[in-house]
């Protein structure tokens, strides 16, 4: 019989992840949604940072993702296209949980793309066409000259930049993980080959 009740009860991981990043967003002060996203680059070197989380898309416990939005032209989006794969956690500290996933990597950048990008501020989204992200910047003024040319050539409603979209991750591994008395922890992992076959769930020694 199995002990999964409370907050980890459920047969959809992907269910699961949004009730807990709902729990989140009611008590966290700021950007409740962050990840730690982590990638390597061509010689195998860890890279992270902090990006975040715009979606959890839940389709049945066979399929589902994890959506973010990124510049195509960035460094973790060159690694991400490289390797294939990415992985990331979610830390609410309120709550003292956790989520880390680990998966393949493929880029959403149509229709979904487009409404998420039209959905930002009008200073994000020429902010997107400006910045040369990852790449050297002379000073912030530079910067600013570029937002306001970009803001002249593309009005007040600018398409979605080519080079601008989002990145869905299409896991193998999701694993909860909650604060327990004396570090004694609970953690569930969610394991599948590849997206599409089912899951086998275990708990793991915190």
């Amino acid at each position: 019989m199995s002990d999964r009740t409370g907050i980890f009860e459920g047969d959809d991981p992907f269910v699961i992840a949004q009730r807990w990043l709902d729990d989140a967003t009611a008590v966290e002060i700021n950007d409740p949604n962050a990840i730690a996203l982590s990638t390597v680059d061509s010689e195998g070197r860890p890279n992270a940072r902090m990006v975040l989380l715009k979606e959890i898309e839940a389709h049945g416990n066979a399929e589902g993702a994890f959506v973010f939005y990124t510049n195509y032209e960035s460094a973790k989006a060159g690694e991400i296209d490289q390797a294939g794969y990415a992985a990331f956690v979610l830390h609410s500290k309120s709550l003292r949980r956790q989520i880390r996933v680990r998966g393949r990597v493929e880029r959403e950048d149509g229709p979904q793309a487009d409404d998420y990008y039209a959905s930002r501020s009008l200073k994000s989204r020429l902010g997107a066409w400006a910045s040369k992200q990852s790449r050297p910047l002379i000073s912030r003024a530079n910067l600013m000259a570029e937002v306001a040319k970009v803001t002249a050539l593309k009005g007040t409603n600018p398409p979605r930049p080519p080079f601008w979209g989002g990145y869905r991750i299409q896991p193998f591994e999701i694993e909860f993980w909650a604060d327990g008395a004396f570090r004694l922890h609970d953690r569930f992992v969610w394991r599948r080959g590849k997206p599409g076959e089912p899951w086998v769930v275990a708990r793991l020694n915190p």
